[in-house]
């Protein structure tokens, strides 16, 4: 199984086509929508985690790319600031991955950035505005 963090760029011209519906249908993908801002008849923005066998991954970007998607690879570099940090869980409350949890009893706030998918839910949660997420694009 493969498995790559991309952003995709949609051209208004096919904003309202079910181009991710396609990807799972017609390659065999699975996908994980990790932020997205589509409007019809507009330029279209998503961020998602797209999996499958390693041919079906790069028969499903070229398709991607056919239809004038711009995709990059998105590496994440996700921060937590220790000093700012006051263990209040209110990331954890919003973390659906779970990379953000509370260890009991200690009632300690861990980070696992191996878990993290960079949806910047923590990001907007957290009152003490300790985490960050920086996305850093490759063209693929």
């Amino acid at each position: 199984m493969y498995s790559k963090i991309i952003s995709l760029r949609f051209p208004k011209e096919i904003a309202d086509q079910p181009v991710v519906v396609n990807l799972v249908k017609k390659f065999d993908l699975t996908f994980n929508i990790l932020k997205a801002v589509i409007y019809p008849r507009k330029e279209g923005f998503l961020v998602m985690e797209l999996s499958g066998q390693r041919k079906d991954f790069q028969r499903g970007i070229r398709y991607l790319k056919g239809l004038g998607v711009k995709v990059e690879s998105v590496g994440q570099d996700i921060r937590r600031d220790e000093d700012r940090c006051f263990q209040c869980g209110a990331c954890t409350a919003v973390c659906v991955t779970g990379a953000l949890y509370i260890k009991r009893p200690e009632m300690e706030v861990l980070f696992d950035r191996d878990k993290c998918s960079a949806c910047e839910l923590c990001v907007t949660a957290c009152p003490a505005q300790a985490m960050s997420v920086k996305f850093d694009k490759a063209i693929i």
